[in-house]
C-alpha cells in the first residue's frame, strides 16, 4: 500500500501532512457561521396591503386576487398562500429552497409595482418584506416606564428604537405590540353636521385644501436670494378646530363646531403586558433566510447601546429570546463531544491495555474531526446542531480505521515480527478493509446529495460532515497510524497486572465465542431462520412505532394562543387574558417560569382581531428548574381549558427552527367557492370528530363573525344624484375611521383620522342620521333613504392556497396517537367523503412529515443499493455484498426496539440514524468477509477460513462497535436544551449497533458458509490470466526452438 509504505519510510512527511490538515481545519472553523440547524428555510416574500374599512370579502376580490395574479408567473415559486382579513391582505410567496431571496424580492417588487394601478385608490401601497407575513418574532423586547404613559412610550419606541433595531443585519421588520400611536383624532358629531348641512365629503375636502405646504418661490436681488415658504399646514388642535368647512349667508362653519378635536390615541385596540405590567413590546422579525443567532446577537448588542440613551424611568428588557435555546443546545452538543471523546479513549485503553497503543487511535480523533471543517467551509455549510451531532458520532467512527490497523499490527508484533516489519505488513494486509469500510460509509450518504427540500438539506449537512470525518480518518489510519505504530509499539517484556487481568477475560470471551460459533456453523438453517425472524420483527415494530417530524423539545417557552367569540370586544378579551395570567402566576412564583408575556389583538397594525390574543410563558433556564417544558405544558393544559368564555391551549414551540405554528394536523381543502368548501369541511370534520384520538377538530374558517350588510338602492341613488362612491366613503369614514391627511408634530408625521363619535356607532340604528349630498341639486339626502340594513354572519378571514380558495381543518393528537395514523385516517376520510374536484393538501408539520416520510424510504433504499454496488465493485462479487447487507435489517430491528422500549418516536433525527446504520452494520461484515477471503486465498478450506476469520476479527469488531455505541451514550443520556433530539439519534445508534453486532457475529459466518461456496477468490481471474500468459509464452518459446 503506497500510503502506508511511504508514511513508514518517511515519518516526518506523514506527520507534516496530518499537521497541515489540522491547521487548515482550525482556520476553516473560524470562518464557519453558527446556527441552530442547516439553512432549511425556503425564501419567503410577503406582500401586505392595508385597505381601511374594507371587509374580508372586498379585500379578497379587490386586493388579494389582484396581487396573486400579478406575482403568479415569477420563476421558482413553490406555493402561494394568502389571508384576507378585515382591512388587510397578506400574500406570502414561498420559493424553492435554492432561489436567491434578493433576486426573488426584486421580481416581486417589479410585478407588484405594475399591479398597484389596479388596486383601490384608498388602499395603502403594498409593503414587501423578505419574511413570512405571519412570521413569529424571534425576540420580544419590552419597554416599561413609571413616568411615561402608554402613548408616550409608543411614540418613543417609534421615534428612537424601531429604526435603530431595523437596520441590524437580518432583521425584516420590528413590530410594535400593545401600541397606542398618536394621531389627530376628529370625532364627528353627525347631529351637528346634519344641523349645519355638512357632509363627510365636505370635511375631507376642507382638510385636504387647508392642510398643505407648498413652495412659494423666492425673492431675488443683486446681492442675495431668499426662499419663501408659506406656513399653511395645520399643526395644533386649535388650528384644526378653526378649519372652515363651509360658509354661507356670512357664517363660517368651523370644524370645532361639528367635531371633537384631540391629539390622542389613533386606536385602543391592542394591549401588551409583561407579568402583569402594561408595556410596549418590540417584536423582532428576522428575514426568512437570516441566521437567528446572528440576528439575536446583533439585537442584543444594539439594546446594550440603546440603554445609555433611555429617558429616566424607562426600562428596555429582553422578555423572550429564541436564540437562548439555540446557544444552550449547541453548548450541550459541544459537551457531548468532550464526553464522547473521553469514553472512546477509555474503551480503547481497556481493549489495548497500553497507554502507548491508546495514544495512536486517539490522535486520529482530533485530526479527522478538525480537518472535516475544511470540507464544511468549502461547501458553505455551518456549525449547527446537526453537523455537531455528526461529529459526536464521528468520534466513535474515526477511531475504527485506526483501531483496525493498530490491532492488526499489534497482532503481528505479538507473533514475533519486529515493529517496523509488523507495521509495514500489517498496514498492507488490512488496507483493503479500511478502504472498503470508508467507501461504504461514504456511499451511505451519496443518495442524500440528490434529495430535495428541507429533509434533504438536513440529511445532506449531517451526512457530509460524517463522510468527511471518515475519509480523513482512513487517510490518518493509512499514514499516521502505521508510522506511529512502528515508533510507539513494542512487545512488553512484562505484562502489567491490568493487562493480565483483562487478558484472562478476553481469552475467556474468545473461548465462549469460538464454542458458540462452532455450534452456529453446525446448524446454519436455525441461524438463518432466526435471522429472518428477527429481521421480520422490524416491519412489525415499524408499524407500532409513533411517527412525527421532530420530537417535542424543551425550548424554554410555551406558546398560548387565545381566541374569544367572534363578536368579542377588546375589553372582553383583555378580561380573560388577565384571568389566564392570574391562573399561571403560581408557576412564576415557585420559580419554574421567568415571565408571562401577553399580547391582546396581536395583529400588529391589522385591525379586526380584537378577539384574539397570544401569550408566551417563558421558563427559567434549564439548570435553574427541575421540571421540563413538557411537564409544565401538561400542567397548564387543564387550567387553560377550564377558562370560560375563551378557547386557550398550550403549544410547544416548533422544533428545528421551523416557521410553522399551530396544530400538528393541518388538512387543507381547496376549491372554487367557499359554499362548496364549507360543505366539504363539515363532512370531513364530522367524520374526524368520530375519532376520539383526534382532539380539538376545527377549521380556520369561522363564518359566525357578526356583520351588518348595507344594501344600496342603486336606482334611487341615481335618481337623487348620489354617487355610490360617496355612500361608500361616508360609511367608511363614519364607522371604520379614515385617514385623510397628516400632521407634523415635532418633526414626525402623524395621521389625521376622521370617525364618528363612539356613542354614534354602537348599534345599527345609528346609521340613520348620516347624510350625503346630491350632485344634482346640492341637497342633503339621508342615507336611510338610499340603503337598507340586514344583520348576517361572515368570515373574519378568507384564505387561499395556490390561488384557490381554501379551508384548513386542524386537530391535535391524543397521547399515543401518531401523526402518521392521523394523516392516514384523514386521507381515507377525504377519499370517502370528497368529490374528485376537491383538492386535498397538507400544511405545517403535516406537510413536513409527509415529505420526510417519503424521503426516508427513498433515501434508505438508495443507500442500500449504492452500498451494495460499492461492495460488489470492491469484492468483485455480488454474493459477498449480499452476505454483508443481509444483516442491515438486524440493526433496524435493534433501533426500532430501542425506540419502542424507551417510548420515543421515529422522527427526522432517528431517520438520520437509521440511514447511518447501513454503513455501521456493513463495517463488521466487511472485516469478517475480507479476512475470510484472504484465508481462502492462502488455501484454507471454506469452513476453517470463516471460523478463523470470525474469531480473529472478534476483538477489532467489538472495539469499533463499542466505541461507536459509547460515542452515542452522551447523546442518548444527555439533558438540557435540545436533549430530545440528541436522545432520538443516540438511541437509534446504540440500539442498532449493539443488537446488530451481537447477532451479526453469528449470522455473517453462517451466511458466508452457505453462500461463499459459489464464489471464487477476488484474484482468481488475475491469477488465471497470469497462468494463461505464462503457458502461452512457454508454448511460443518451445515453438521457436
Amino acid at each position: 500500500m503506497i500510503l502506508s509504505d511511504t508514511s513508514i519510510k518517511r515519518p516526518v512527511f506523514a506527520t507534516v501532512i496530518n499537521l497541515v490538515l489540522m491547521i487548515g481545519g482550525v482556520f476553516a472553523f473560524d470562518r464557519l457561521t453558527v446556527r441552530e440547524v442547516p439553512d432549511i428555510d425556503r425564501p419567503v416574500i410577503s406582500i401586505t396591503t392595508t385597505y381601511r374599512g374594507a371587509s374580508a370579502n372586498i379585500i379578497e376580490s379587490q386586493v388579494t386576487q389582484i396581487v396573486e395574479d400579478a406575482v403568479a408567473g415569477i420563476e421558482g415559486i413553490n406555493i402561494i398562500t394568502s389571508t384576507s382579513r378585515e382591512e388587510s391582505s397578506a400574500v406570502s410567496i414561498e420559493f424553492n429552497i435554492d432561489r436567491d431571496i434578493d433576486a426573488a424580492a426584486n421580481d416581486v417588487r417589479d410585478r407588484v409595482s405594475r399591479a398597484v394601478r389596479n388596486l383601490p385608490d384608498e388602499a395603502d401601497p403594498p409593503r414587501i418584506a423578505k419574511s413570512d407575513s405571519d412570521a413569529r418574532a424571534i425576540m420580544w423586547l419590552t419597554l416599561t416606564s413609571n413616568r411615561l404613559n402608554h402613548l408616550e412610550l409608543t411614540d418613543y419606541a417609534d421615534r428612537f428604537l424601531t429604526d435603530r433595531l431595523s437596520i441590524v443585519p437580518g432583521v425584516a421588520s420590528v413590530r410594535i405590540g400593545g401600541q397606542r400611536r398618536y394621531a389627530m383624532r376628529l370625532w364627528l358629531d353627525k347631529r351637528a353636521m346634519a344641523a349645519r348641512r355638512i357632509t363627510v365629503q365636505d370635511v375631507e375636502d376642507a382638510l385636504r385644501r387647508q392642510n398643505v405646504e407648498l413652495p412659494s418661490g423666492r425673492i431675488e436681488s443683486r446681492q442675495r436670494e431668499i426662499a419663501v415658504r408659506t406656513e399653511s399646514n395645520l399643526r395644533t388642535e386649535e388650528q384644526f378646530r378653526d378649519v372652515v368647512v363651509s360658509e354661507g349667508d356670512g357664517y363660517f362653519v368651523r370644524l370645532g363646531e361639528i367635531a371633537r378635536v384631540e391629539f390622542g390615541a389613533e386606536d385602543d385596540r391592542s394591549e401588551l403586558r409583561i407579568s402583569g405590567t402594561p408595556a410596549v413590546g418590540l417584536g423582532i422579525i428576522k428575514q426568512s433566510k437570516a441566521n437567528t443567532l446572528d440576528v439575536a446577537n446583533g439585537i442584543s448588542a444594539e439594546v446594550d447601546r440603546l440603554q445609555a440613551g433611555l429617558p429616566e424611568g424607562v426600562n428596555l428588557e429582553v422578555a423572550y429570546d429564541q436564540s437562548r435555546f439555540i446557544s444552550r443546545a449547541i453548548e450541550e452538543v459541544f459537551i457531548a463531544i468532550g464526553i464522547a471523546l473521553l469514553m472512546v479513549i477509555a474503551v480503547n485503553f481497556i481493549f489495548l491495555r497500553s497507554m502507548r497503543a491508546t495514544i495512536i487511535p486517539a490522535v486520529a480523533i482530533p485530526v479527522s474531526v478538525i480537518a472535516s471543517f475544511m470540507v464544511l467551509a468549502a461547501l458553505g455549510f455551518s456549525i449547527n446542531i446537526l453537523t455537531l451531532l455528526a461529529l459526536v458520532l464521528a468520534i466513535g467512527l474515526v477511531v475504527d480505521d485506526a483501531i483496525v490497523v493498530l490491532e492488526n499490527i499489534h497482532r503481528r508484533l505479538e507473533a514475533g515480527e519486529p515493529p517496523l516489519l509488523a507495521g509495514l505488513r500489517g498496514a498492507r494486509q488490512i488496507a483493503f478493509a479500511v478502504i472498503a469500510t470508508t467507501v461504504v460509509l461514504v456511499a451511505v450518504f451519496v443518495p442524500i446529495s440528490f434529495m430535495e427540500g428541507e429533509t434533504g438539506r438536513l440529511f445532506r449537512e449531517f451526512g457530509i460532515a460524517v463522510a468527511a470525518a471518515v475519509i480523513f480518518s482512513s487517510f490518518v489510519a493509512l499514514t499516521l497510524t502505521p508510522m506511529m505504530c512502528t515508533k510507539l509499539l513494542k512487545r512488553p517484556e512484562e505484562e502489567s497486572a491490568f493487562f493480565k487481568w483483562t487478558e484472562t477475560g478476553f481469552e475467556k470471551l474468545h473461548q465462549v465465542y469460538r464454542w458458540l460459533l462452532v455450534r452456529a456453523l453446525d446448524m446454519p438453517i436455525v441461524i438463518v431462520a432466526l435471522t429472518v425472524g428477527v429481521s421480520g420483527l422490524a416491519y412489525v415494530m415499524f408499524q407500532a412505532t409513533p411517527k412525527e417530524f421532530a420530537p417535542v423539545e424543551d425550548r424554554g417557552a410555551i406558546f398560548i394562543p387565545i381566541s374569544a367569540p367572534e363578536s368579542a370586544s377588546i375589553e372582553y378579551t383583555r378580561r380573560y387574558v388577565r384571568e389566564i395570567e392570574q391562573r399561571l402566576q403560581p408557576i412564576i412564583d415557585r420559580g419554574d417560569a421567568k415571565n408571562f408575556l401577553a399580547i391582546v389583538a396581536p395583529g400588529f397594525g391589522r385591525p379586526g382581531s380584537v378577539n384574539r390574543a397570544f401569550a408566551i410563558l417563558r421558563l427559567k433556564p434549564w439548570d435553574e428548574r427541575t421540571v421540563k417544558q413538557q411537564q409544565v405544558t401538561k400542567e397548564i393544559f387543564p387550567k387553560l381549558l377550564s377558562v370560560p368564555g375563551v378557547r386557550a391551549f398550550a403549544v410547544n414551540p416548533s422544533s428545528l427552527g421551523r416557521r410553522h405554528f399551530g396544530a400538528p394536523i393541518q388538512m387543507v381543502l381547496g376549491g372554487q367557492d367557499y359554499d362548496e368548501l364549507l360543505q366539504w369541511r363539515n363532512q370531513v370534520m364530522a367524520r374526524a370528530r368520530e375519532n376520539p384520538q383526534l382532539l380539538g377538530v376545527q377549521s380556520d374558517f369561522q363564518e359566525n363573525r357578526p356583520q351588518l350588510l348595507v344594501d344600496i338602492d342603486r336606482n334611487r341613488a341615481a335618481d337623487l344624484g348620489v354617487s355610490i362612491d360617496d355612500i361608500g366613503r361616508t360609511l367608511e369614514t363614519m364607522l371604520g375611521a379614515r385617514f385623510v391627511t397628516t400632521v407634523d408634530v415635532g418633526g414626525k408625521l402623524y395621521n389625521v383620522v376622521l370617525q364618528a363619535r363612539a356613542e354614534d356607532r354602537t348599534r345599527p340604528g345609528d346609521l340613520s342620521n348620516i347624510y350625503v349630498r346630491s350632485q344634482t341639486n346640492e341637497e342633503l339626502i339621508p342615507l336611510s333613504n338610499l340603503v337598507s340594513f340586514r344583520e348576517t354572519a361572515g368570515a373574519r378571514e378568507l384564505k387561499r392556497v395556490d390561488r384557490m380558495r381554501a379551508i384548513t381543518v386542524t386537530a391535535s393528537l391524543a397521547p399515543g396517537y401518531t401523526m402518521g395514523e392521523a394523516i392516514e385516517r384523514l386521507t381515507q376520510i377525504g377519499v370517502e367523503e370528497l368529490p374528485v374536484t376537491a383538492r386535498v393538501s397538507w400544511d405545517g408539520a403535516s406537510r413536513e412529515f409527509n415529505e420526510s416520510s417519503t424521503s426516508l424510504f427513498v433515501t434508505f433504499g438508495l443507500a442500500l443499493l449504492i452500498v451494495f454496488l460499492a461492495l460488489a465493485a470492491q469484492f468483485e462479487s455480488f454474493v459477498h455484498p449480499l452476505i454483508i447487507m443481509l444483516t442491515v435489517p438486524l440493526a433496524v430491528t435493534g433501533a426500532l426496539g430501542s425506540i419502542l422500549i424507551l417510548g420515543l418516536s421515529l422522527n427526522i433525527y432517528s431517520q438520520i440514524g437509521m440511514v447511518m446504520l447501513i454503513g455501521l452494520t456493513a463495517k463488521n461484515g466487511i472485516l469478517i468477509v475480507e479476512f475470510a477471503n484472504q484465508m481462502r486465498d492462502e488455501g484454507r478450506e471454506l469452513h476453517e477460513a470463516i471460523r478463523e476469520a470470525s474469531i480473529t476479527r472478534l476483538r477489532p469488531i467489538l472495539m469499533t462497535s463499542i466505541a461507536t455505541a459509547f460515542s452515542a451514550i452522551p447523546l442518548a443520556t444527555g439533558s438540557g436544551a435540545g436533549a430530545e433530539a440528541r436522545r432520538a439519534l443516540g438511541t437509534v445508534i446504540i440500539g442498532g449497533v449493539s443488537f446488530a453486532t451481537l447477532l451479526s457475529l453469528f449470522a455473517i459466518p453462517v451466511l458466508y458458509l452457505l453462500l461463499a461456496r459459489y464464489t471464487r477468490p477476488a484474484g482468481y481471474i488475475a491469477r488465471r490470466l497470469t497462468a494463461l500468459e505464462t503457458r502461452h509464452r512457454d508454448k511460443g518459446v518451445q515453438a521457436a526452438e
